[in-house]
């Protein structure tokens, strides 16, 4: 598709930020219910519990949003400008999750630092997937 030709409609956000904040909310349990199926986390892990995946994900994804909305009220390729902005934070956010790995009183190991990764991938995918196809239009 021809970028010059993409435009987004601030309005969808509306409708579109929250069908994106639940599918993401959504997309990480679905991932977290996989993982304690495979990894067994111990107990004391709350990274991998119901609370923390589902509130840590309704927050950075709600910020996400504002910042999806931002860019797109400035920038010139706003879906461009997005997913790299939210590639960006998807990296920095797998550092917090590595240093699980050493937390040996929380029960963090290889396991569940893999597990919290990839339910930050999931929520990431959702957000640079959903929010640019939800908000954009095409001028004629």
């Amino acid at each position: 598709m021809d970028d010059s030709l993409q435009r987004i409609e601030i309005e969808r956000l509306a409708w579109a930020g929250p069908v994106t904040l639940l599918a993401s909310v959504l997309a990480v349990l679905a991932v977290r219910v996989v993982a304690v199926l495979l990894v067994e986390p111990a107990p004391q892990f709350a990274p991998l519990g119901w609370v923390a995946p589902t509130l840590d994900t309704t927050i950075l994804v709600s910020l996400g949003i504002l910042v999806f909305g931002a860019i797109s009220s400035t920038a010139t390729n706003p879906i461009r400008t997005f997913r790299r902005v939210a590639f960006g934070v998807l990296i920095l956010s797998l550092f917090p999750a590595l240093a699980t790995v050493n937390s040996r009183q929380w029960g963090g190991n290889w396991p569940n630092a893999i597990a919290l990764m990839l339910m930050h991938i999931a929520a990431w995918a959702v957000c640079v997937t959903m929010l640019p196809r939800l908000t954009l239009t095409h001028e004629q």
